[in-house]
């Protein structure tokens, strides 16, 4: 199978590297020239353990290839991600400019079927409203189904949580494009990964919700920090406690500097 990922920053680099180990054709893209040139010699342009490592060995067999022509990326895939920026508004709603281009350039190059897939961390009715984009973008109407399939990537520990993830989430209405998905996510379905198929805003929604759990929890633990120092006792040893609690579990209970990052508007 081949696939396009527009964007290659950091979901779109680790999304086409990691497609590329499990024998997928990828063809990574790119509006800034001197990154492309950078990722064609191997040369990472973000760290992130093993990633350089996976480029060059991919590079080097053939299934990883980078460019600026998203024209003939496009014509060649049969699944394009989008995997580019939505940065905050000054209203702090997210800017889907970066998408909405994305998904214009799909529809004016689009020759036959195509599935296009979301990774970027969007609002929920994205989905639909890129329906709407391409279709009134097509040259010459062709057929096309439109995917959520969030990332949940971890900084520092991102090609374990592609190759090894918790659940993978695949969002959307078409039949056909479903099966895609699930076809090229074979190898995880081959080790137990959990698969949920849910509709197009089910998938958007649980991006959001999983987000807004993980800093929550984040939250809570300072505000048991504070609350420690004020009445005498360690943080550490009330997070340890309530941790072991298998309904509440151990992860992100450290108190410490609170949440952040480019997934939350």
């Amino acid at each position: 199978m081949h696939i396009a990922v527009i964007g290659s920053g950091y979901v779109g680099l680790v999304t086409g590297a990691c497609f590329a180990e499990f024998g997928v054709d990828v063809i990574c893209v790119d509006v800034a020239a001197d990154k492309v040139e950078r990722l064609t010699r191997g040369d990472s342009p973000i760290y992130e353990p093993g990633l350089e490592q996976l480029i060059k060995k991919n590079l080097q067999a053939g299934r990883l290839s980078f460019t600026t022509d998203i024209a003939s990326a496009i014509r060649q895939s049969l699944v394009v991600f989008i995997a580019v920026g939505t940065p905050p508004r000054d209203d702090g709603s997210a800017d889907l400019s970066f998408v909405e281009s994305a998904a214009r350039s799909v529809a004016e190059h689009m020759d036959s079927y195509k599935v296009i897939a979301t990774k970027s961390t969007v609002p929920v009715g994205t989905g639909k409203h890129l329906m709407s984009v391409i279709s009134g973008h097509q040259q010459t109407a062709v057929e096309f189904g439109v995917i959520s399939n969030p990332e949940f990537l971890r900084e520092g520990a991102a090609i374990g949580d592609f190759m090894r993830p918790d659940r993978v989430v695949i969002g959307g209405s078409d039949p056909e494009a479903i099966a895609i998905m699930r076809d090229l996510y074979r190898p995880l379905y081959l080790i137990e990964t959990p698969f949920v198929i849910t509709s197009l805003e089910g998938a958007e929604l649980i991006k959001y919700a999983a987000n807004a759990f993980l800093a929550t929890k984040i939250s809570f633990i300072n505000e048991i920090a504070n609350l420690c120092e004020r009445v005498g006792c360690d943080v550490h040893d009330v997070a340890r406690a309530i941790g072991m609690d298998r309904r509440i579990g151990g992860k992100f209970l450290h108190a410490g500097p609170g949440f952040g990052g480019s997934c939350f508007p």
